[in-house]
């Protein structure tokens, strides 16, 4: 592994900055990071994320629909099998005529 020079246009981030930009709470930022979900380079207790790793990390885990209709996924129609759904009747209290 190599490191970049302080030239480089690499940028770390703090684990506050990156719950910060995504609204997020530190502690799931540090679970990300503790599954491998979330590279990170831990210097003693601190710990920096590449803005790369994250940048990466966020362009991987996007569920927009980007491509074609197939890869967006099921549809209503795959759930429901194009079957009909009736609805029941309501249920009227007894006694009532």
């Amino acid at each position: 592994m190599s490191f970049q020079s302080p030239e480089s246009d690499e940028s770390f981030l703090t684990v506050a900055e990156v719950a910060g930009m995504l609204k997020l709470n530190q502690q799931t930022v540090r679970n990300w990071i503790d599954q491998g979900s979330l590279p990170a380079l831990r210097v003693g207790r601190r710990v920096r994320i590449r803005r790369s790793d994250l940048d990466r990390v966020l362009e991987q885990s996007y569920t927009g629909t980007t491509g074609s209709p197939e890869e967006a996924g099921p549809s209503a129609d795959d759930f429901w099998g194009g079957e009909t759904v009736v609805l029941a009747e309501p249920r009227r209290p007894s006694g009532t005529g």
